[in-house]
């Protein structure tokens, strides 16, 4: 079982009656799916082996975005969907953050910020495109809530193919793969957009500048990463599983609980070391709000854009990179079975009100 869950259990009581103020009804959602995950004997699914008869019944996952026992299938399939769409050209990371001094506007409107981040980078790219590229550039955007402290961190990487795409003319314009845009010039017009937006909102609001001066520098920041592929792997192992895993808890005795990080200027292993209920919390405050789409795609890579990106493909054809996108074929769920090894069916599944 996992360690995060069974903190969960032993401590959702104390949780509940000490921080019920600071537990929205998304987390508390959250948290009773992730105890009832393979749990709920109200939910059982029944399998069955074709070559020896063994029978078995387990229960269901509780399908929980932020479970972090289960979503494995559908981080391999966004992956293997993501690579359908992989052009063969020099691909960028470009990553838009938040500023310290507006992070506290997630505590009480996470939707309304979180979807403002999106709007207002997706239009920052686009514009950078259109006027630099000549053309209408995709990107795929992805919202990270957290640092390596688990500490909020928002922020939004963006996997952006290098070129763009002439509607008019029909062409493809490649770009120069070792550079896409200057992350000066990103950063000053995410600033003063994002800023604009907050003050013409009609729930979100600027900090008090007595006590939070705002910094004029903001960070946008724009790095190569080969092909794609690597980049399209590091994204999907945050997209749909819990924010912390059992191999980075070190310790849960005494009433604490000790975790390793990776720290990102020294890149070495370092603990932190928290009363139990404030672990929780700090693992919590990333539960998404309903309805908050984590992962977006924009232009030629949006949902309704098939058919531009399957020309773009057809343009891109001869390049020595290209590979023909395979037909994603149809997962049926199967588990071993534990007497012959081979694969157990699903037979049917049984709710119980």
């Amino acid at each position: 079982m996992n360690q995060f869950i069974e903190l969960l259990r032993e401590h959702k009581d104390q949780l509940f009656s000490t921080h019920s103020h600071q537990l929205t009804p998304d987390k508390r959602q959250a948290v009773y799916a992730m105890l009832s995950c393979k749990t709920n004997t109200k939910r059982v699914a029944h399998w069955r082996c074709g070559h020896c008869d063994f029978s078995d019944a387990q229960a269901l996952s509780c399908g929980n975005r932020h479970c972090p026992q289960c979503q494995h299938t559908t981080t391999r399939d966004w992956l293997t969907r993501q690579q359908q769409k992989l052009l063969p050209v020099r691909y960028f990371m470009v990553t838009f953050t938040l500023p310290f001094e507006l992070r506290g506007l997630v505590k009480h409107h996470a939707k309304a910020l979180y979807q403002l981040m999106f709007q207002v980078s997706a239009s920052v790219m686009k514009d950078f495109g259109q006027r630099q590229k000549k053309g209408e550039i995709g990107f795929t955007s992805v919202l990270h809530t957290h640092n390596r402290k688990r500490e909020i961190h928002p922020h939004i990487h963006m996997i952006v193919p290098c070129g763009a795409h002439d509607k008019t003319r029909n062409i493809w314009r490649a770009g120069d793969p070792e550079f896409l845009f200057n992350q000066q010039a990103l950063a000053r017009v995410w600033r003063a957009r994002i800023l604009e937006e907050i003050t013409q909102h009609d729930t979100l609001y600027l900090p008090d500048y007595r006590f939070h001066k705002m910094p004029t520098q903001w960070v946008v920041h724009c790095k190569k990463v080969g092909y794609g592929l690597p980049a399209l792997k590091y994204l999907s192992r945050y997209l749909y599983r819990g924010v912390i895993s059992d191999k980075d808890i070190v310790s849960t005795i005494n009433d604490r609980v000790i975790f390793k990080y990776t720290d990102s200027e020294t890149n070495t292993t370092k603990y932190r070391n928290l009363p139990t209920l404030k672990f929780l919390l700090l693992i919590l405050q990333h539960v998404l709000p309903k309805g908050l789409q984590r992962v977006r795609d924009y232009g030629f890579l949006r949902g309704n854009a098939k058919a531009t990106l399957f020309k773009i493909m057809i343009i891109l054809c001869r390049s020595p990179n290209w590979l023909a996108p395979k037909k994603i074929p149809k997962r049926i769920a199967v588990r071993p079975c534990p007497c012959c090894q081979k694969n157990m069916s699903c037979v049917r599944v049984t709710l119980t009100i």
